[in-house]
This record gives C-alpha cells, structure tokens and sequence, in this order.
C-alpha cells in the first residue's frame, strides 16, 4: 500500500528538523501547571482503573513520556519520526520508544490502559482522523483512558519552515474541540471532560480526556 502523503512529510519534516527541536524546544511541561494537572489526572485515572500501559503517541524527544513515567506509569513512546526517536531514546535510555505511525498502531487489541496524544494530531487531515481514533478504541482495554492536547480552532496552514529556520513542508490542523469530542464519541469512547485555554491566547488550545466503556 502506498503511504500518504501526509505520513511522508511529516516523517521527513520531522526527521529533518530533530536535533534543532531537541535544543530549542523546551519541554511544554516546564511552567505549566496546566498541562501537569491533566497528565496529573489522566495518571490517577489510568492507575485507578488497573495500571496498565500507556503510550505516548507521537512522543517526540520522549519529554512527555519521561513526565508520565515520573507520575508512576508504565509509559512508552511512539512516533513516525525515526530521529525524534532515536534522540529519545538516548535522552532517555532506561524508556522504550519505538516508531509507528498513530494510523496504524503496532499494538494488540486492548493491551493499553492509556493513551497520550499530546499535539500529534495536529498533523493528521481530518479525513485519517477517524482511522486514528478507531486505532485508540481498538488499543485501549476496557476503562482504558485516552488524553489528546491540540490547538483550538477551524483552519489548516502550511508549514514550511521551523525550528532554526530548517526546511518543513507538512500542514498543521486547528480543530474545533466540540469536532474532536464528536469523533471520540463515534469512535465508541466516552468524553469525560474537556478543558479550553483562555481564547485570546495567542495559540488557544484544548484538552480532551476520554475513556473507552
């Protein structure tokens, strides 16, 4: 089968511009005691309903999925990057990281108890969104949690360069939260809360926490 465009530029985007991400883009949890309170909860949840796995899809350079291991989760990262992963894996030697793509996940049926997708589906076009959310349905165990961090909004735009002004070509999403609510829910999970930054920031953005029944 041929792989998606978008797949392809977003691999080679990624892979491109790694190491300057790694060096200029702090970890979003540095400051933010918003985002830690709902990585703090999702975690709480997660052990609650039997502490199983958890995976950090489009983990990056793996800061996320370090935080969800420091909460006492037994986290692993995934990401469609193979240097994103490779810098993950030496900045953090004793987690698992590994590549795969969120469309098609290398996991057994219900073998997860929580999924992370913190700002990774921002790259996928709304009409893969809901392969990947039937993919987290499919992955989660019964009770299993699902968190999702993305930007809040209704628009695509192109991205051609970042990171140190490095060459990238792949479309970024702004997504309506009430949007991403509604494909969770089709994909058979139950929404239990979304959390909405201030609008006038100057990038809003959203928090969606899910559980599969």
């Amino acid at each position: 089968m041929t792989e998606p465009t978008y797949l392809r530029e977003t691999r080679v985007s990624y892979d491109t511009v790694a190491d300057n991400y790694a060096e200029l883009v702090p970890p979003l949890l540095v400051g933010d005691p918003l985002m830690r309170s709902m990585l703090g909860a999702f975690a709480e949840l997660v052990r609650a309903a039997g502490d199983g796995p958890v995976a950090d899809v489009g983990c990056g350079p793996g800061h996320v999925t370090a935080h969800l291991d420091s909460l006492g989760l037994t986290a692993f990262g995934i990401d469609l990057s193979p240097a994103m992963v490779d810098i993950a894996q030496r900045t953090h030697p004793g987690l698992r990281f590994a590549t795969g793509t969120m469309t098609a996940l290398e996991l057994a049926d219900g073998e997860l108890g929580g999924i992370v997708a913190w700002y990774s589906i921002i790259h996928i076009p709304p009409e893969a969104l809901p392969t990947v959310f039937s993919e987290f349905h499919r992955v989660l165990a019964p009770g299993g949690h699902l968190l999702l961090g993305f930007h809040v909004g209704d628009e695509k735009r192109r991205k051609t360069k970042g990171y140190g002004d490095l060459d990238m070509a792949l479309d970024v999403y702004w997504r309506p939260p009430a949007r991403v609510a509604e494909l969770a829910t089709r994909a058979g999970l139950s929404v239990q809360a979304t959390m909405l930054t201030e609008p006038d920031a100057r990038v809003p953005q959203a928090f969606l926490l899910a559980r599969k029944p």
